[in-house]
């Protein structure tokens, strides 16, 4: 959904200099454009948070601290996932579509993991270590800035076979290193004390992939090759694992059933009719229809049927947090307001929530005027930062609000942040060298505009190095 643009007034001009405004929503966030072929970053509180749920023991179990592992949602029905950029696991939605229980989802995820553990992608870390979630998956996508534009066009100039080489250049692995992450994950599960299943399960429904034609398997078979050899060893680890009859914890499965309704809800609105018909009167179906209205913009019955999740489950921030959007979307700022503010006072560790908060406060703003609500935005903001590094969105919002206040060179300061995440190193280099000069010498501020130089200044040598 293409949402209308907050920036205006002082530093709308200066956004014009740099680039197109980007689109913002929440719980996801959604391109200007989508081309077919194009995968798309999406990003949910929700669905992110049941993720480090599942995992945390897997996590501690590959050594790695809690909270350490980004989970990131790409939009595409191919079925994928990846490690980039560090401790970054990139998940499509086509592969959760795939699932059938949350195990099957772990097991992935933890094969990742064991990439991670074993640093099989250590030669990629360092051009990707400050950029943003989709900066990276252009770049192993090889498209770039369609990526990052929304650019229909250019993204559909992109072939699927360029895409396919570009990714096996960036994430294939030799066959030591995947099974060395398959023993990995079930060393993983075995530290964890969780059943392995979901693992085996899912690897024999790609391994059934090996039969087809290389240009119609899909994205991760052709990243992991599946091999006899692999899925035999998968098979010995999980029955030898003590741990193989042991069940996983009821409420996952209706938190599966729960993302699942909420991805068909947001991506296909269309569908939900047919996935969940009127007789099912589950909570997930429910919740799939719900969103389904709303990206339908059926205001009234949106609305209503949001209320009844919510009597029913008063104190579930997530419900609180789609209510917020939606009233926002909907033109009802103060309403909206009341929603995110409930939603970060029960998910105060959940920076998306903070950030769509935040954007709300500066749309209610009525373009600066109340500076209590700029004020307040600009605060939580600095604290969703410091769980958000790679979020351009961040910036842009943070610019927007110094702006307003009447802060020239703090807005041009995160314009140049903004362009740094998303590599635009001409623009973050030129916005960084006329918010320093406007700045005192020595101050926090200025000192961060001199790291921004001096980062570019390197990356710039690396480029000329590497001819």
């Amino acid at each position: 959904m293409i949402r209308k643009s907050l920036f205006s007034g002082r530093v709308a001009r200066s956004v014009l200099t740099v680039g197109a405004i980007m689109a913002m929503a929440a719980p996801f966030m959604l391109p200007t454009a989508h081309a077919q072929g194009a995968p798309t970053v999406i990003r949910d509180s929700e669905i992110e948070a049941i993720l480090q749920d599942w995992t945390s023991p897997l996590v501690a179990a590959a050594g790695l601290e809690p909270g350490s592992v980004n989970f990131i949602i790409v939009q595409d029905s191919d079925i994928n996932a990846f490690v980039a950029g560090g401790a970054n696991i990139f998940i499509y939605t086509g592969l959760i579509e795939k699932t059938k229980n949350p195990g099957e989802l772990i097991g992935v995820i933890a094969h990742e993991l064991g990439h991670i553990r074993g640093g099989h992608l250590i030669r990629t870390r360092e051009a990707m270590e400050n950029a943003s979630y989709e900066s990276i998956l252009g770049m192993v996508l090889g498209v770039g800035a369609a990526i990052l534009s929304g650019d229909g066009g250019a993204a559909a100039a992109v072939s699927t076979g360029a895409q396919a080489q570009a990714m096996r250049r960036f994430l294939s692995f030799s066959r030591a290193q995947e099974s060395s992450a398959d023993q990995s994950a079930l060393d993983e599960f075995n530290q964890a004390q969780m059943n392995p299943e979901g693992f085996m399960s899912f690897m024999q429904t790609l391994e059934s992939q090996e039969l087809l034609p290389a240009s119609q398997q899909s994205a991760y078979m052709r990243s992991h090759p599946m091999t006899r050899d692999r899925i035999a060893a998968i098979e010995s680890g999980v029955n030898k694992s003590p741990y193989k009859n042991k069940p996983l914890p009821a409420e996952w499965d209706e938190q599966h059933a729960r993302f699942l309704a909420k991805l068909i809800g947001f991506i296909s609105p269309g569908k939900v009719a047919w996935e969940y018909d009127d007789r099912d009167q589950s909570l997930h179906a429910r919740y799939a229809r719900t969103i389904a209205a709303y990206r339908e913009s059926r205001v009234d019955q949106s609305l209503k049927m949001m209320d009844q999740l919510l009597a029913e489950e008063p104190n579930n921030p997530y419900f609180h947090e789609l209510k917020g959007q939606m009233l926002m979307d909907y033109g009802r700022l103060d309403a909206a307001e009341t929603s995110l503010r409930r939603a970060v006072e029960l998910a105060p560790k959940a920076p998306l929530i903070r950030i769509l908060y935040a954007h709300t406060l500066i749309e209610n703003s009525r373009n600066g005027q109340n500076k209590a609500d700029v004020t307040e935005a600009i605060s939580q903001l600095n604290r969703a930062q410091r769980d958000e590094s790679r979020s351009p969105r961040i910036h842009r919002l943070l610019a927007t609000a110094y702006g307003y206040l009447g802060q020239e060179s703090e807005a041009q300061l995160h314009l140049a942040e903004e362009a740094v995440l998303q590599r635009r190193y001409k623009d973050a280099k030129r916005l960084a060298q006329t918010a320093s000069g406007a700045m005192k010498h020595g101050s926090r501020s200025w000192l961060r505009a001199q790291d921004i130089l001096s980062y570019i200044s390197t990356v710039e040598k690396n480029k000329d190095k590497d001819g």
